[in-house]
């Protein structure tokens, strides 16, 4: 599976490359990860859990960083095993910084799906896949807007700290996962078959939202 994309984000290059190196702020991009820790420089350990379509579970990886060139580009390796199956893949950023303060980041990589996760099709995994990298990119942006916005009245004080940014929920997470399903499966000539899908997509919802409420028991 092949990925690759463009996002601008609203801030410099040095505020974006320090915030895509920022274990805390890159565990808050995605709903479900348990943990993201740095163990070196250049490596980072964690766990995952993940549901794509019926198949869901815990993944337990590392993800390295190489070939490293800050404030610019670098080259990751993900390596992530558990009961649903394999990921494993490389991909690269490369940063650009842009005329109005803003900076584009250019991305692109190669995955490796096994295991019973890929017994739900590659079209779907391809669908979760690209929802997943663009509500994580927004919610970076999100993060990194929220560190500069102006002072409300209630924050005006020396003594008060604006509040901190609260990143999207499982649920609104999944939710987005299924309207980014909707829109790459659902064409005008295939609408009649619009009840089936949706019934899929709460099915996937719900179970996604109580996996999570499990979790925190």
């Amino acid at each position: 599976m092949k990925l690759s994309g463009e996002f601008v984000f609203d801030g410099n290059q040095n505020e974006v490359w320090e915030l895509l190196r920022d274990p805390d702020e890159l565990a808050k991009a995605l709903p479900g990860t348990q943990s993201l820790e740095k163990v070196s420089e250049n490596e980072y350990t964690g766990k995952m859990h993940v549901r794509v379509g019926p198949v869901s579970g815990v993944f337990a990886g590392k993800l390295t960083i190489s070939d490293e060139v800050p404030p610019e580009s670098y080259t990751m390796q993900v390596d992530g095993r558990g009961a649903p199956g394999f990921v494993k893949g490389t991909g690269s950023i490369k940063l650009t910084a842009q005329d109005d303060g803003k900076t584009l980041m250019q991305y692109a990589g190669d995955v490796q799906v096994g295991g019973r996760l890929a017994s739900v099709g590659q079209r779907l995994i391809d669908s979760v896949s690209k929802s997943m990298v663009r509500q994580g990119l927004e919610t970076l942006n999100m993060a990194l807007k929220a560190k500069h916005a102006p002072p409300t009245p209630e924050t005006t004080a020396a003594t008060e700290q604006p509040p901190a940014f609260t990143p999207p929920t499982e649920a609104e997470f999944a939710m987005g996962v299924v309207k980014d399903l909707l829109e790459d499966v659902l064409s005008p000539e295939n609408k009649q078959v619009l009840q089936i899908i949706a019934a899929a997509l709460i099915s996937f919802v719900l179970g996604y939202w109580l996996g999570g409420k499990r979790r925190t028991h």
